[in-house]
């Protein structure tokens, strides 16, 4: 009877101990102890490998099984570029905490591996919005500079300033790297860029202090397309546009790459005509001038990259890029002027303006690359860069007045204009990063020195023959230095991750005016040291919120040609002169923003911009006016901003992006009309995968009325586009044609007022267009994981006129 007592009692305590179930805890993180989000992780029997649970990690690499019954297990892990790994976890009566797990990347076994994951049109990351061209058909024939207008929340105004949330002054990079380029000479490098060299455009609104302090609205970064595979390979592309001319484009690259040595290098040319027009209707002094002006440029550009990298072992790479970017413009405008008092139906006189100019500009870049790493976070990246440009214009302007009936000539004035400009630049820079205080301590310094020599002479023509002018001739040679340096950490604890860091820049530049002309402004120097904060906490909620707050302060320095004090001849009545007393414009950004299932976003800003500076049409005597940047105001701008990639269905895939801002200008000259406005702006996007494995997109953007460049009150615009892709030959091949603009909204309508001038106009380019292109890939498609690499040259490159 004991012995029966005894059984029961140990029968009913065993059961009691084999229903209970507990969980088992982990984190998974990468060899530099970075978290490793999304990984695929099973737990299975030991004694038959039998599935008994599936997750994946989530966004900080956290791992939980919860209700697991006592027993032997194996949990398996696997993630693309990684090795898998497996590990005994015996559950005895208790809670398992693993800590942390680290997965070592894949090397050898990646290079067999046949990647065909699928990239959505747009990812919303932590620290930036990547719009990954490669995957909307719409970006067919579109250059890069057109594609800027279909990144989420980009606008693009009137004068070509790209404008992110509200605030324009936005740094340009190409490939990591800040460009040489500005103003003009950027746009038909953009314009060079066909839509099958970019990968992705990064719009990055709050760069930490890794990151060069230029740029009150961030960073875009423009990522060129890459070969990760192994072997040789490479692909070829052409592309025909009809607008109101025709153009054509072309690429080519090719790669080889082995264990050791990857070499690779890219074509791309663009030819043809574009066009575009302008009506400014002016009145100043009683009077209005109407004018109307037409153009049409046949540019022929070209680019080449090649580069090499070399990996000596598993802690040391180098690696060296040069690139270079050819551009030949031939332009021509027509501009007609009625000049009518007020009260007076017909026109005093009448100018007859015409522009004829020739620009050939070369941009030639060349990096050098050391990166170390170790297993143990220890890393150090190292950039050498040197970068020429030099532009030789020149410009024939005939300004013809006549009669009201234009039968008769009045009086007239011939000018040629011969400008050569030349930039060097030279900048070296060092990041380091280590494992410290259980975090990430990154240090850093770089050095850049920019030297620009501008000429500008003047010639009267007289009888056919050019006369040399020297009291409307000048020459302005600027050199810069800037000195900085940073460091930032980032830790995590549990569910929240602090990340902060400080950046020091001090400025050192010198510009010196030359001409026969009694000038105030001959040499201009400036000394000055600035402090640029950043930070930011994230905060995970639970598996499917988080929250994170970041703060950001930046700088937007002049462009080289707007601090060159001379006056540069646009026609008879309008010229354009730089401001040597310019000043610098600062920013202060806070950003809340929650991210719901690791797709919706949702989030809310606040910029001050002080000594803001903008392009504003000053009157001169009766009938004159000049275009100068001035500091004239300071900006406070709110922005709401929402954004949701999607899935309907299997075949329908959708991305919206919303930005609501109001933007407050605060007048601080007299002359400056403090004004206000709330703006809508819009990017959507939808994606059918119809039968036959044929593709169509349909994406559109709108603008309602804003401000632009703090002086323009602009009325709504936008643009719808469809396109359809199909794929040939075993997927190697692409056709892709689309249909641009289809209503014709994206030309500009506005006003502007500075002083006693006002100003209504309007403009636009042939942006209604059908593009067509074929793409054709070859060679070898096993996928071997690339390095990640940024390379340092400055962001005072990208502060270069035309």
């Amino acid at each position: 009877m004991k012995t029966l007592l005894l059984s029961f009692l140990l029968i009913c305590t065993s059961s009691v101990i084999l229903s209970q179930s507990f969980s088992i805890e982990g984190e998974l993180k990468d060899e530099s102890g970075n978290p490793l989000a999304f990984v695929t992780t099973l737990l299975l029997k030991s004694s038959d490998t039998s599935l008994v649970k599936a997750k994946i990690s989530d966004a900080n690499g956290r791992l939980v099984f919860r209700e697991i019954a006592t027993g032997s297990y194996i949990l398996q892990l696997s993630s693309v570029g990684f090795e898998d790994s497996r590990t005994e976890v015996d559950v005895l009566n208790r809670d398992i905490q693993l800590g942390a797990i680290t997965l070592k990347a894949a090397r050898e076994a990646l290079e067999e591996v046949n990647i065909v994951a699928e990239k959505p049109i747009v990812e919303v990351l932590a620290d930036k919005t990547v719009f990954n061209v490669d995957k909307t058909i719409n970006a067919t024939g579109n250059n890069g500079f057109e594609l800027l207008r279909k990144a989420p929340g980009v606008i693009i105004d009137n004068n070509n300033s790209i404008i992110v949330e509200g605030k324009t002054g936005v740094q340009i990079y190409i490939d990591g790297r800040p460009s040489i380029l500005r103003g003009q000479d950027l746009i038909n490098y953009l314009e060079t860029l066909q839509s099958t060299d970019i990968d992705s455009i990064e719009i990055i609104t709050q760069p930490s202090s890794k990151y060069e302090a230029a740029g009150n609205a961030g960073i875009i970064n423009i990522k060129l397309k890459r070969n990760k595979s192994l072997g040789t390979n490479g692909s070829v592309t052409a592309g025909f546009i009809q607008g109101r001319f025709p153009r054509v484009n072309s690429s080519l690259s090719l790669n080889n790459r082995g264990k050791k040595i990857n070499i690779y290098g890219t074509y791309s040319n663009r030819f043809g005509d574009s066009y575009g027009f302008i009506n400014l209707d002016r009145t100043q002094n009683g009077t209005r001038f109407d004018a109307r002006t037409t153009s049409k440029f046949d540019q022929n550009n070209h680019n080449i990259k090649t580069g090499v990298d070399y990996y000596a072992n598993s802690k040391n790479t180098f690696g060296i890029i040069v690139t270079a970017n050819f551009n030949n413009s031939i332009g021509s405008s027509s501009s007609r002027t009625p000049i009518i008092p007020f009260g007076d139906a017909q026109p005093e006189e009448i100018l007859l303006a015409r522009s004829e100019s020739d620009n050939v500009s070369s941009n030639f870049n060349s990096n050098f690359n050391y990166k170390f790493s170790d297993t143990l976070g220890h890393e150090l990246n190292m950039d050498l860069d040197y970068g020429r440009y030099s532009s030789d214009r020149v410009n024939f302007q005939p300004n013809i007045y006549v009669n009201s009936q234009e039968s008769d000539t009045l009086r007239s004035s011939v000018a040629r204009f011969i400008t050569p400009i030349e930039i060097d630049i030279l900048a070296g820079q060092a990041d380091y990063e280590q494992n410290f205080l259980k975090g990430k301590l990154g240090l850093g310094g770089r050095i850049s020195y920019v030297s620009t020599q501008n000429v500008f002479d003047f010639f009267d023509v007289i009888d056919g023959q050019d006369i040399f002018n020297t009291d409307q001739s000048n020459t302005f040679n600027y050199t810069e230095q800037i000195n900085a340096a940073y460091f930032n950490f980032n830790r995590k604890w549990n569910s929240i991750n602090i990340q902060f860091g400080l950046r020091v820049e001090q400025t050192l530049s010198e510009g010196d005016l030359s001409s026969t002309q009694e000038n105030d402004n001959e040499l201009v120097k400036r000394d000055y040291t600035n402090f640029f904060p950043s930070g930011g906490i994230t905060y995970t909620l639970n598996r499917k919120n988080s929250l994170a707050l970041t703060y950001s302060r930046r700088i937007q320095r002049p462009s080289y040609q707007s601090l060159n004090p001379f006056q540069y001849k646009i026609d008879e009545l309008s010229f354009r002169q730089g401001n040597p007393f310019l000043q610098p414009q600062y920013t202060n950004n806070i950003r809340l923003a929650h991210t719901y299932n690791y797709r919706l976003t949702t989030s809310v800003s606040y910029s001050y911009i002080s000594d803001y500076f903008a392009q504003v049409t000053e009157a001169v005597g009766e009938n004159q006016n000049f275009i100068i940047t001035r500091n004239v105001a300071n900006q406070k701008v709110y922005n709401l901003g929402v954004s949701y990639p999607g899935k309907i269905n299997n075949w329908w895939s959708i991305y919206v992006s919303l930005n609501a801002f109001r933007s407050e200008f605060e007048a601080t000259s007299e002359d400056f009309i403090s004004v206000d406005q709330n703006t809508l702006s819009f990017y959507g996007q939808n994606t059918f995968q119809l039968p036959a494995d044929l593709k169509m997109e349909v994406s559109g953007w709108f603008s309602s009325p804003s401000i632009w460049g703090g002086t323009y009150q602009t009325k709504s615009l936008g643009s719808l586009d469809v396109a359809f892709q199909k794929k040939f030959l075993n997927e190697r091949m692409t056709a892709r044609v689309a249909f641009s603009d289809i209503l014709y909204t994206i030309p500009w309508r506005g006003e502007t007022q500075f002083g006693d001038l006002f100003i209504t106009g309007n403009g636009g380019s042939d942006s209604r267009q059908v593009r067509f292109s074929l793409n054709y890939n070859f060679g070898r498609s096993e996928i071997k994981k690339a390095r990640k690499r940024s390379t340092g040259i400055e962001e005072e490159q990208n502060r270069i006129d035309n």
